[in-house]
């Protein structure tokens, strides 16, 4: 299977699986993040707003709320049970101007330069040729609109991060993996390099240091099952994920670990009008 191919349907099956506890309390960081960068936009009624990699809404929602009854917001992602949740939070909050849809950022079926604003919310460094996907991105902005895109920074999750992969290595060797993909991008300056190679300058890369709660063990196993780690996770058999479970649990116990790093570099590129 070609890479591309390859890496839509690992991310796919992931966050399909991922869609049970995708919006679980514990992990409220997609919403937090999501509404930030649509908070940097400055977006205003009757707008029209494309999220890539949109989740459950995380970021498409505060856009459609932004936007207005008048505007409208198109969330593209590839696992249809987070398109479900969605679709199911937007005719709850009566926000008929926002629609979702199956599709991946490679082969986006929109023309050219007719968004107000164009977002990605980690979902950027799924794609292995990320200033191929950027260039998508960016032909859909209309002269004088703006792209955004949120990515992790630095010591993404840890030190829980580095316990769990260490438990997969010992279960699993053939499935650990020695970096995350957004590794390519965690620090302003890759960032910015990477944009420039799709052609895009921007002064505007911010990044934030945070922090997510973990108020129990059990809270950070969620957090595993409601992400991306989901992919890795259900290719575990029986015995050898009841063995991962119980290390990760017995970690965040016995250090009371109470939060997480969650640090986060925003871009926002304006195109000229």
């Amino acid at each position: 299977m070609h890479d591309l191919e390859a890496a839509k349907a690992r991310a796919a099956a992931a966050y399909n699986a991922a869609a049970d506890l995708f919006d679980h309390p514990a992990n409220t960081f997609w919403d937090r993040f999501g509404r930030a960068t649509i908070d940097r936009l400055s977006l205003r009624p009757r707008q029209t707003v494309l999220d890539v990699c949109c989740g459950s809404g995380a970021s498409a929602l505060p856009a459609a709320v932004a936007v207005g009854a008048e505007g409208r917001v198109i969330g593209v992602d590839l696992a249809e049970n987070l398109l479900e949740l969605a679709r199911a939070k937007a005719r709850q909050r009566g926000l008929s101007q926002a629609e979702f849809q199956a599709g991946d950022m490679m082969s986006l079926e929109f023309p050219a330069a007719v968004f107000d604003a164009v977002v990605c919310v980690f979902g950027i460094f799924f794609v292995p040729d990320m200033p191929g996907a950027v260039k998508e991105l960016w032909h859909r902005v209309r002269p004088g609109g703006k792209l955004a895109l949120t990515t992790w920074g630095p010591n993404f999750f840890e030190p829980a991060n580095s316990v769990f992969w260490e438990s997969i290595r010992r279960e699993a060797p053939e499935i650990h993996k020695s970096f995350n993909p957004w590794d390519r991008i965690s620090d302003p300056a890759s960032l910015a390099a990477m944009l420039r190679d799709a052609g895009i300058e921007t002064d505007h890369i911010v990044e934030e240091a945070g922090s997510h709660p973990i108020v129990s063990p059990e809270d950070w196993w969620t957090t595993l099952l409601g992400s991306g780690y989901r992919g890795t996770i259900d290719q575990l058999d029986a015995e050898s994920l009841a063995r991962v479970r119980e290390a990760n649990l017995c970690f965040i116990d016995e250090s009371h670990l109470s939060g997480i790093e969650a640090n986060v570099i925003y871009a926002v590129a304006t195109k000229s009008a």
